[in-house]
């Protein structure tokens, strides 16, 4: 059997690690990988006891997009012709990207090197990034001669950085580096090489810390709202969800724990 593109581990109770684990190729896209990937996000979704997911990297590069000596094209079966084909794998790295939203999770990115193309659209999918010095961003699929707007990007990206800057990237797929990206506020923090996986443990442990509930509705009507038509629409969904979060025993734990001054303990409840 080929060797796992994708390794998950429990680091810290409630807080597991994503690898995508294919140092050689600066952890380049296949459609083994994409694969393997959504498997392994439905699995966490799945899993009460996974509270907080870093996606990270292995070895220098946190995902360098599609890989290109696998080929742009899909592999053909009897049943599929080019066209179908393509069409078929596009779909299925999209809907990683989706799964990645969908997922109740909140996803840390601790971008460890460059993260292009496809790696881009997972980065801008995850709901916090944190980069190391090294990091870098790019555009690359108009590098290669195909459109810039793929996979969610030119939807995430302008929500992200502004659609002025969105659009110098998806035009021209220049490189962007960790200083420039921070300035963007396309990630939260810069840190050295070798400490991006600490930052984003920082992150997942304060997340950790609140009502699984609470995290799962933040992360829900967060992405929502940023398709609302309107600040009342988005309102009337906050309304609702937070008469839902008053209903669960979470709540009153929280409530109990700051009158007594003690860390609250969240059964998920």
């Amino acid at each position: 059997m080929a060797e796992a593109t994708v390794v998950l581990e429990r680091i810290e109770e409630g807080i597991d690690l994503l690898t995508l684990n294919r140092p050689e190729r600066l952890n380049a896209m296949t459609g083994q990988l994409v694969s393997e990937m959504t498997d392994v996000l439905l699995s966490i979704a799945a899993d009460q006891s996974s509270r907080v997911v870093i996606l990270t990297g292995a070895g220098r590069g946190f995902c360098a997009g599609l890989d290109l000596v696998e080929g742009l094209n899909a592999p053909l079966s009897g049943e599929m012709g080019r066209v179908q084909a393509n069409m078929w794998f596009q779909k299925s790295i999209a809907r990683l990207i989706t799964t990645m939203r969908e997922i109740p999770q909140p996803i840390v990115a601790a971008v460890n090197g460059p993260a292009a193309g496809g790696g881009l659209a997972m980065a801008l999918a995850s709901d916090v990034r944190v980069a190391s010095v090294s990091a870098s961003f790019s555009v690359a699929f108009v590098r290669i001669g195909l459109s810039g707007c793929d996979v969610g990007v030119s939807w995430l990206l302008p929500r992200l950085i502004g659609a002025s800057r969105a659009s110098e990237m998806m035009l021209t797929g220049r490189k962007v580096e960790s200083d420039e990206a921070l300035t963007a506020g396309l990630v939260s923090a810069v840190v050295p090489d070798g400490q991006v996986l600490d930052a984003a443990l920082v992150s997942a442990r304060l997340i950790r810390a609140n009502s699984p509930f609470g995290v799962w509705m933040t992360k829900e009507v967060a992405w929502s709202n940023l398709e609302t038509s309107s600040l009342h629409a988005a309102i009337d969904l906050e309304n609702r969800t937070q008469i839902l979060a008053t209903m669960t025993g979470d709540m009153n734990e929280a409530t109990n724990a700051w009158r007594e001054k003690r860390p609250a303990r969240f059964e998920n409840r």
